[in-house]
């Protein structure tokens, strides 16, 4: 998904640059040319661009909700091993696609938002059904790594620190095409060892022993453990504490998505660094965010001086607080700084990796076994902020070397976070929520009890009747 990013260059006429009205071949006979080893190259619009980027978004917010379902009714080996091969095959057919036109290119990529939109809910399911309640942080900050060590191997600005898989692909004798040839097959090699290793259920896994399996159930409800197909939407959506969650990855996710996308435009533009010295410095905040991610998800874990809530709070106020209140100062940093910049930028992205011991983690004790909705719809939450980061920058900046305009938008992120992490503050527990003890027998339980009322209350009335007469 993420290696269009790059192969766009490889693919992509200069010509669309110097005419904006050129039109997108439809077809085979439409190609605008070829490279030197014989690979077609097109001439795509800035606007054509921003579909294939788009399209990703709209097929991931509409499987959101029914891969949670699925999810819930199978389990997450099988629902998440065909998410897997959806990948792969609409990786793989993309060369062939793009050469038949925009509208089956789109189409492709529209698949590749579907199978994305299975990856958060995995985690969710992964979390509830293998992590023992002292160990969520861990399982959340390795889980979630998912998304920065893809874009070290597969993003350009990994290219500046080592020559990428991407790069070697594209400029070798195969071409551009070979990038998602290789991609695709590595994912059916490893969604083909997902599904020979995992299972859904702890206990009927050869390699798990008893004590292993005691550990991993201690404390769990047997609800949690057993975990039926049944979610209750409603109460589960008007929790608070599950609002706030929500909210923070907003804040935070929203955040994130914009340091990624715009970092590099503003080291260039606004900084005035060299393409090559923007390649090196853009790459620093997304490598910064692993490590504080698997440090603060050992720490949330093994720090017992202080009890989860006090923890979770003070992971997610590193998470969004202070990003708030350097992404409030950034703006004003004088232009004969320009490392200093880089440095937050590099800090923010960082201190953001402690989100997983923050409000990924009240998320996950609060919700328990219906964690995998919760967390899935972060994943929806993701997806939405790809509209939201550019809409944000679309309405304040016009123009990209603008300083004044930039700060505008580092303000409106710095109050969400703020904002955002002061609710969490007031909202955390890692007490399970109250529609934990919800279960498909007691709901049917008390929807014959609210009839029986219903039909007591209709029965009075006839009753008074009945008493006044005689």
């Amino acid at each position: 998904m993420i290696a269009l990013n790059f192969t766009l260059i490889c693919m992509f006429h200069p010509a669309a640059e110097s005419d904006p009205f050129i039109n997108l071949p439809l077809a085979a006979e439409n190609l605008t040319t070829t490279n030197e080893h014989g690979h077609p190259k097109y001439a795509y619009t800035q606007h054509e661009k921003s579909m294939l980027m788009w399209a990703v978004a709209i097929g991931s917010m509409a499987a959101t909700f029914p891969l949670s379902v699925l999810y819930s009714k199978f389990g997450a080996r099988y629902v998440f091993f065909t998410a897997g091969l959806v990948s792969a095959i609409s990786t793989l057919l993309i060369p062939a696609g793009a050469e038949m036109g925009l509208s089956w290119f789109l189409a492709l990529r529209v698949l590749q938002g579907i199978a994305y939109a299975a990856d958060f809910a995995a985690i969710g399911v992964l979390c509830a059904r293998w992590a023992s309640l002292k160990q969520n942080g861990m399982f959340i900050s390795i889980l979630t790594c998912f998304s920065t060590i893809s874009s070290s191997i597969t993003n350009p600005v990994a290219g500046a620190l080592f020559k990428s898989l991407n790069q070697f692909l594209c400029e070798s004798q195969f071409g551009w095409p070979s990038v998602y040839y290789t991609h695709g097959a590595a994912s059916v090699i490893l969604f083909g060892l997902w599904v020979f290793f995992y299972t859904d259920h702890p206990a009927t896994h050869k390699s798990v022993s008893s004590t292993e399996l005691e550990k991993i159930h201690r404390n769990k409800t047997e609800a949690h453990i057993n975990m039926d197909s049944f979610i209750p939407y409603k109460k589960i959506c008007t929790n608070p504490v599950i609002l706030s969650v929500w909210f923070c990855a907003l804040a935070d996710i929203g955040s994130g998505i914009f340091l990624l996308t715009y970092t590099p435009t503003y080291i260039k533009n606004v900084l005035k660094y060299g393409v090559e010295e923007t390649g090196w410095l853009g790459a620093l905040p997304a490598l910064s965010h692993i490590p504080i991610k698997l440090g603060t998800g050992y720490f949330s874990d093994k720090v017992k001086t202080f009890n989860e809530r006090t923890k979770m709070v003070a992971f997610n106020s590193l998470a969004l607080f202070i990003p708030g209140i350097m992404f409030a100062g950034l703006g004003f940093i004088p232009d004969e700084y320009p490392l200093t910049a880089v440095l937050i930028f590099t800090i923010i992205h960082a201190f953001m990796g402690a989100n997983c011991g923050g409000f990924y983690k009240c998320g996950t004790l609060v919700s328990r076994q219906y964690s995998a909705f919760v967390i899935s719809n972060i994943q929806f939450i993701k997806c939405l902020t790809l509209f939201l980061a550019p809409g944000l920058v679309a309405i304040f900046v016009s123009d990209d070397s603008n300083k004044s305009q930039w700060r505008t938008v580092f303000m409106v992120l710095a109050v969400t976070l703020v904002i955002a992490n002061t609710i969490f503050i007031f909202m955390a527990t890692d007490e399970p929520a109250e529609f934990t003890n919800i279960t498909r027998e007691t709901a049917k339980l008390h929807k014959l009890e609210k009839k029986q009322r219903q039909n007591t209350d209709l029965n009075i009335p006839s009753n008074l009747q009945q008493t006044s007469l005689a």
